[in-house]
Parts: structure tokens; sequence; C-alpha cells
């Protein structure tokens, strides 16, 4: 069950965290791995990890804001049967201390990062008449989070796009769904702790797990695998859903 052999799969921000772990477990699944990062050297980091497992993998630096660049890429990797759009930022600000260059860039990565990717993958797809696209959308689409204005907005754009696309092209054979994960334990979270909480680190980091009902953050892992279902031809009858994978923070955090 959920094999990708012979599948070709592009993973935005693949060098690390969800990326990563989406793109190791697909390789392993038997899926030819395409990463499109900004940062070439991590996503060549991920090539290498799967490369040594036996898998197939391969890298390519764009700027996902970038259309052109976005389409050139696609180009050179030709045909494809999976899209998971992941490559995003975040953001900490309310609508009233979030600059008007900050909420620009959350918006270029985000929402028109992941349109430039629907943009240049759809056409190919629907000439296969076949393939699935993996949107990442966030909690923060539906719940309330504070201090998240602009991710919020980004992540509430990825939600509402994944509706739209998976009824345009429904017809076409292809199946349009995302993912919702609250909070997960990436680079990017120890990372920003350590930025803005330096000395507090393990306190933040226990108090940011317990946000979730269940006592902990997310895995990359746990992620990657509701990832792999979704693309999987198990899951082909399933379109045009978001799913949370959030510790019950949705549902149950009262």
């Amino acid at each position: 069950m959920f094999s990708l052999k012979g599948k070709s799969a592009i993973i935005t921000g693949g060098g690390s965290g969800i990326g990563k772990a989406i793109s190791v477990l697909f390789a392993k699944q038997g899926a030819k791995v395409h990463i499109i990062e900004l940062n070439a050297d991590a996503a060549q980091q991920t090539v290498t990890e799967i490369e040594a497992e036996g898998g197939a993998a391969t890298a390519y630096g764009c700027d996902v804001s970038n259309q052109e660049a976005v389409v050139n890429t696609f180009n050179q990797i030709g045909e494809i049967d999976i899209l998971v759009n992941n490559a995003g930022i975040a953001h900490i600000g309310k609508a009233d201390t979030t600059s008007e260059e900050d909420f620009t860039k959350v918006f270029n990565v985000n929402v028109k990062g992941a349109y430039n990717c629907l943009y240049a993958a759809i056409p190919a797809l629907k000439k296969s008449r076949s393939g699935v696209i993996l949107n990442m959308a966030s909690i923060a689409a539906v719940v309330g989070i504070t201090d998240r204005f602009a991710y919020s907005m980004s992540k509430g754009a990825i939600f509402a796009m994944t509706l739209s696309v998976a009824r345009d092209y429904m017809a076409d054979g292809i199946r349009c769904n995302s993912i919702s994960p609250a909070r997960v334990h990436t680079p990017f979270v120890d990372g920003f702790i350590a930025k803005n909480y330096a000395g507090q680190e393990a306190e933040v980091f226990e108090k940011l797990s317990k946000s979730q009902p269940v006592g902990r953050m997310g895995k990359p892992e746990e992620v990657a695998s509701l990832a792999l279902y979704l693309c999987s031809e198990e899951a082909g009858f399933i379109t045009g859903n978001d799913y949370p994978l959030d510790g019950g923070f949705i549902k149950l955090n009262n």
C-alpha cells in the first residue's frame, strides 16, 4: 500500500522540516523526488540523504515567488504526477504592527508562491488527465492565532485555493487537498525560540508544546505520513478537503 513507484513528485521547501520529511518518505515509497528550494544547499543535503538510502531525487534552487523562475524549473523537470506546495515563511505581528513590506513578503512566498507552482503544474497534469496536488495550509486558516495576522491571511488563502483547484480540475482527473498542521517541531521552531526568547528556550518550548491538547508538538514525519496517504492511489476518492493535523487543537482546545 501507499506505493509511489513510477511517480514524479515536486516538493517545494524540501530542504528542511516538513518538506524534507515528505521528500524522504516519498522517495522511500518509490517516487522520483524533485525538491524546489530557495536554499539550494539545503535541498542538495536532502537529495544526498535520499540517494544514500537508494532513492532518486534532484535539487533545484528556485524562488517560488518568481513566476518565470518557477515555470522554467517545471519545464526543466518535465512530466509530473504530484505537486506538494509546502514552501512558506512565518511572521509575527498584528494588523497594525505588520509593515507593508512584511505583509507583501509573506504574501509573495506563501500565496503567490503556491499560485506560481499551480500555474506551472496544472497544464502538465491536465495533459496526463491525472495527478495530485497537496497544499500545506495551517490551523491558522480557521482558528484565531495571536500575533499571526499576515501568516493567517496567507494560510487562509491556501485553504480557499485548495477548494477552488479541486473544483475547477475535477473533470481533468486532478485531485487537490490540503493539510493544516498545528505546531510542528522543526528547525524553524528552534530558531524562532532562540531568536526571540534567548535564555528561556526550554521554558518557551514547553509552553508551546503544551498549547496542543495532546501536550506536545507534532513531528515532521507525522505530517509526511498523512501527505503520503493523500498523494497515494489509496486516497483516489478524496479531493477538496482539508485535514487538520493538530493534536486536538481546533476541537479540544478549550
